[in-house]
């Protein structure tokens, strides 16, 4: 059965508390990222092993697989977007689908060992990633093609909270 769509636009996140999860982003800088980071592909690795990991709560809830292989394409969009507002001034950020994504890659039927091994390289490398920005660099702004401004300082606190929500989410 196919998940409804979240539509929501989550960039509140860079405001107050997520009373969901209980991550306060805002209080995050860059420099914390990496470290966060690697705690949580730490943390995906051990959900991943499960037994029920395939199963959903419920029928419009993800499986910790499919959270999983969300969390691993996160990784790599955000990586492309870092990569972008270090390297160029103020990109505008290609339109990510990620419930298409979740559709077309099939995410339920993911192997989880697979899914585990391409977390963790594309978290720890976006982890370094993030730690290789230089602080004077913090502030480079990019857009997302809704008009929504980040600069590095913000898309990391905003990706981390995703991260972590989501880890909330399969109680990881």
């Amino acid at each position: 059965m196919a998940i409804e769509g979240d539509t929501k636009d989550w960039t509140w996140v860079l405001q107050r508390r997520c009373e969901q999860c209980g991550v306060e982003s805002a209080r995050e800088d860059p420099a914390s990222v990496p470290a966060l980071l690697r705690d949580a592909v730490g943390r995906w690795r051990e959900v991943l092993r499960r037994p029920d990991v395939r199963d959903r709560p419920d029928d419009a809830t993800w499986s910790p697989l499919e959270y999983a292989a969300h969390v691993r394409d996160v990784f790599g969009v955000f990586a492309g977007r870092l990569r972008l507002m270090v390297d160029e001034g103020e990109p505008t950020f290609a339109d990510w689908d990620q419930d298409g994504a979740a559709v077309a890659g099939e995410y339920a039927s993911q192997d989880p060992a697979a899914v585990s091994a391409d977390l963790t390289t594309a978290g720890l490398a976006l982890a370094d990633a993030f730690a290789a920005v230089p602080a004077q660099s913090w502030e480079r702004r990019g857009l997302r093609s809704n008009g929504s401004e980040f600069t590095v300082r913000t898309l990391g606190q905003y990706f981390i909270h995703d991260v972590l929500h989501h880890l909330h989410d399969v109680r990881g």
